[in-house]
Order: C-alpha cells, then sequence, then structure tokens
C-alpha cells in the first residue's frame, strides 16, 4: 500500500507527551527512530497518549439515506389545515380572549361577542317552552278521554301533533343557541376554537362590529407544516413522493407531491412535504430544505468534526490496535453535524471525533 502522508519519527513528535517521565533519561539516537518509524499511514499511540491528546472516538455508521440537494422552501400550513372563524350572528364585540400568536385547544374560548339576535332566539326559546308545557297538558288530557271513549281520536291525535310540532320548536331553538355557546338571557354567545392550533390571525378589537360575512380570527393546526419548494429540472427525475426531507439536524418530514411540469421561466417543478411540528417550523418562513435519496451500498455515516483535510484530501482517523491510522476518504453530502463517506471508511469503524487538530501536525511530518 503506497502510504498518503510522511510521518515524522514519532518517539520524537511526542516526545512533548512524556516530557516529565523522560527528563531524567537519555534520549534514544535519532537514527534507532528513523528505523521504527512506521510508513503505512499508522500513528502509534498508548492510552496515556490518548488522554494527553484528548483524544475521542465515535462510530462509523451505516448510511439508508444520501443527501441529495439542498433547495429553498417556504414553510405553509397544509390546505386543510387553516381555519376560519366566522361570526354566526351579527353583534358588537364585549371581550377579548385570545390575541394573534396564541396557542388554543379546541373548543376555547375566543371572544364574547353581544347580539340582539341571540336575546330574541333567547325570548322564542322561553316562548316555545311555554307552549311545549301547554301542548303536553292537552295532548296528556284529551288522550285520557280517548281512552274513556269520551271524544272522538281525531282530537287526541290534533293534540299530539301540535306537541310534535313545539317539541321540535324547542329543540330546535335550544340547539342553535348551544351551538354558538349563546345565553338567551343575556343576548351574548362566544366564539370557540373549532381545532386545536395557532391563532395566526386576530381582526378583532372590543368594541368592534362583527356578522358573517367576517372571520374576526384564523387558526392554523398544531403540528401540520407543508414545505413548498421548487426543484431543479436535473433532480426532477430523482425526487419522488415517500423520499425524506429535513429542515435543520432534527426535524424531518416526507415528500408528499412533485410537479410533473417544468417552469419555463424557472426551469424547475414544484415540490410540497409535510413536516411535523419542531424548532423551525413556523408558516410564513423562508429556509432551506434537504432532501434524501438511498445511500450507495457500502456508505457510511460520520460526525462531520470527524472529517479534516490533509494535502492527500479528506481525511478520517481511525482507530486501530496500536493507535490511528490516517485514511484519506471520498466524502458525499452533508447531513446536518453528520457527513456521508462513500469510501475509505466501513460501517463499525472508531474513528476520531475530537482531537484531529492534535493528530494533523503528525500525520503531516511538523
Amino acid at each position: 500500500m503506497v502510504p498518503l502522508f510522511r510521518f515524522v519519527r514519532l518517539p520524537g513528535a511526542l516526545a512533548l507527551l512524556s516530557l516529565a517521565a523522560c527528563s531524567g533519561e537519555q534520549a534514544a539516537p535519532a537514527n534507532d527512530s528513523a528505523a521504527a518509524q512506521p510508513t503505512d499511514g499508522s500513528i502509534p499511540l498508548t492510552a496515556d497518549n490518548i488522554a494527553r491528546l484528548g483524544l475521542k472516538f465515535g462510530e462509523a455508521v451505516a448510511a439508508t439515506e444520501a443527501p441529495i440537494a439542498v433547495v429553498p422552501a417556504l414553510i405553509a400550513p397544509p390546505p386543510n389545515a387553516r381555519v376560519a372563524v366566522a361570526a354566526t350572528f351579527p353583534g358588537v364585540v364585549t371581550r377579548i380572549l385570545v390575541v394573534e400568536g396564541e396557542e388554543v385547544r379546541r373548543g376555547q374560548p375566543l371572544a364574547i361577542v353581544s347580539s340582539r339576535d341571540v336575546m330574541s332566539m333567547g325570548a322564542d326559546l322561553n316562548r316555545a317552552s311555554a307552549r311545549l308545557g301547554v301542548a303536553q297538558s292537552s295532548a296528556s288530557r284529551l288522550s285520557q278521554l280517548e281512552r274513556e271513549g269520551i271524544i272522538a281520536g281525531a282530537r287526541a291525535d290534533e293534540a299530539r301533533a301540535v306537541l310534535g310540532e313545539a317539541r321540535a320548536d324547542v329543540s330546535e331553538k335550544s340547539r342553535i343557541l348551544t351551538m354558538v355557546n349563546g345565553s338567551g338571557a343575556s343576548g351574548t354567545y362566544t366564539l370557540t376554537a373549532p381545532i386545536a392550533g395557532r391563532v395566526t390571525s386576530a381582526a378583532i378589537h372590543a368594541g368592534s362590529v362583527v356578522d358573517g360575512t367576517t372571520a374576526p380570527y384564523v387558526i392554523d393546526a398544531a403540528g401540520q407544516y407543508e414545505a413548498q419548494a421548487q426543484l431543479p429540472e436535473r433532480l426532477a427525475g430523482q425526487v419522488k413522493p415517500g423520499m425524506t426531507v429535513a429542515l435543520g439536524d432534527d426535524l424531518r418530514g416526507t415528500v408528499t407531491a412533485v410537479g410533473s411540469t417544468i417552469d419555463p421561466a424557472t426551469r424547475s417543478v414544484t415540490l410540497k412535504a409535510k413536516l411535523p411540528a419542531g424548532p423551525g417550523a413556523m408558516a410564513g418562513r423562508a429556509t432551506n430544505l434537504s432532501i434524501f435519496g438511498p445511500a450507495p451500498a457500502g456508505a457510511a455515516m460520520v460526525p462531520a468534526a470527524a472529517v479534516t483535510t490533509l494535502p492527500g484530501g479528506d481525511t478520517l482517523f481511525v482507530r486501530t490496535r496500536a493507535g490511528v491510522i490516517a485514511r484519506a476518504v471520498k466524502a458525499g453530502g452533508k447531513d446536518g453535524n453528520h457527513v456521508l463517506i462513500l469510501s475509505g471508511v466501513k460501517p463499525g469503524e472508531q474513528v476520531v471525533v475530537a482531537g484531529t487538530s492534535a493528530l494533523k501536525p503528525l500525520a503531516m511530518g511538523e
């Protein structure tokens, strides 16, 4: 194997690490050290040397995905995750309970509205309830007379029909007031959140007038985001639905759709991906989106801090029984704090992830 680097005599290079221990000993002849110098790129290290140099090791893990590209993207809520809260009855806002930017749970009160329609509905409900009581009494009395044969059955049937209508009237008015969280006595109703999420728009204030044509609040569903990006023409055939995307180091999602038509102006296709809630996921934010595809066979992922640059190119210091060996590698794309290694290291091997700066002078013969 042709050596990648030219190394100095290691006993001399590591003399500073054990100066105190060797201060009283006679130095070995230089030509003896040169004779013992390894020429295969290895750096012999004892446990004491490793501790003094502050070396730390990590494992190269098998790569299942490889970065394909990084594209600019815009974060937005999915089309079905944004809900407008409309005012059911016209009225005047008397109290604001939630402001823009707040997180809300489903059913949480947002604002209280005073409405004449609600007060009228409450009065109608009271009248309907009174008629229901009269209809119940009348139907009960006539049914008894029918059983005794005093009146014809048609009169009892008519009373029961009136009772049914009264019940339906009460049920309808009661349902409407319940649906809008209304109080007929006070003439107010409450706007509530239909879904859990964040209030992204609150065009409302105390004293403002609302009606059925306006949406005082807009809520984006919690935990649901969509990344929209323009994929370069050269990648249009490589990226497919189901592939992984990443926002930052920790937030990962899935490609949901890739356009089939290339925009003649931008020479790109539209890509959409779903993302969970997490750091960096905020509607309206412009960011960069990493796209991943299947990794080549034998590829490995190592911490980015493990890769150093020497005259021979990208290099990893791989652990051996005697110490470490400087090994040239072919690096691929970067995924956050990790780098894809296409060749030069095998999954499972231990590499130096901290302290590479202390090994570089030894490898470069300084």
